[in-house]
């Protein structure tokens, strides 16, 4: 069976991008669930797939997420990850269908954890928003929080992999991959086609899909007049290859493998200096390859 990836929101579970590609459990928050159904059902998991990679992000209530260390704890397991990821729900809801597409592929579960890291790198993920002023993830600056009070203003935020905040219609753009992606989209209470008609042609996509918005995504931006958006690698030959160019080390800690210079599953950092995430040579200059 393939390592479990398992999510705090059904909505960061996009459709799979092809008929192999596996969905991922729900963890759900301590008011959805008490606490003796939500271990029966990560027991379940573990017993099922061996090993469990939650992802979520940081976003969540202090109470979901302490249920998940809970979790964890009570069932005296080293099997089970917990990734906390401060992306966009969008993009995270990218990484987490990334995550279900390796998982069927040949790699330990430490490798399928600690690539989320690695991976996170190659999501531009951000936002058309029509205003700033409650915008809290994304440095921004007393000049344009005055200018967000103008009627009809908007801005293009990137809040992954560097935070960038541009206002629309000045001679600012915001920087794209320099590799072939796909956007995805999911539409607030904005009827902007920026990011289709302007965004998308500027970064060179080789598609566009649309999704249903997060329910978060209001709350993580700041404003529910908004379009959300990420551009990602979309080729599961793409990605494997990607995560097969690094160094595979084994954690000194809990003794399973891993990627980069942190443990997925025990979080212990690496002590090796010379490992490093990047995996130079995969992504071509302008195209994927």
């Amino acid at each position: 069976m393939p390592t479990a990836i398992a999510v705090t929101s059904p909505d960061l579970v996009l459709p799979p991008t092809d008929q192999q590609t596996p969905t991922a459990a729900l963890l759900q928050s301590p008011d959805a669930q008490p606490l003796d159904a939500a271990l029966a059902d990560m027991q379940v998991l573990v017993e099922q797939h061996g090993y469990v990679v939650a992802l979520y992000p940081a976003s969540i209530s202090a109470a979901h997420e302490r249920r998940l260390h809970t979790v964890r704890s009570v069932l005296e397991t080293d099997r089970i990850a917990l990734l906390k990821l401060d992306l966009p729900p969008l993009g995270v809801a990218v990484l987490v269908r990334q995550l279900r597409q390796l998982s069927i592929c040949d790699f330990s579960a430490g490798i399928v954890a600690s690539a989320a890291r690695l991976l996170s790198h190659y999501i531009y993920a951000g936002a058309l928003l029509n205003t700033v002023t409650r915008l809290d993830r994304v440095p921004v600056s007393l000049k344009t929080h005055a200018k967000s009070w103008v009627p009809g203003s908007q801005f293009g935020v990137l809040a992954n992999p560097t935070p960038q905040l541009i206002k629309i219609g000045g001679s600012g753009e915001l920087a794209g991959p320099e590799f072939g992606t796909q956007l995805i989209v999911g539409k607030g209470q904005s009827q902007s086609d920026w990011v289709t008609k302007t965004l998308a042609p500027a970064w060179r996509v080789q598609g566009i899909q649309e999704s249903a918005l997060p329910a978060d995504s209001p709350r993580w931006w700041g404003t529910s007049k908004m379009v959300e958006f990420a551009a990602f690698l979309p080729d599961i030959s793409v990605l494997y290859q990607l995560v097969s160019s690094v160094r595979r080390e084994v954690c000194s800690w809990c003794g399973i493998e891993l990627i980069g210079d942190r443990c997925g599953f025990c979080s212990a950092p690496l002590t090796a200096p010379e490992n490093h995430m990047g995996a130079p040579g995969v992504l071509n200059h302008g195209t994927a390859t």
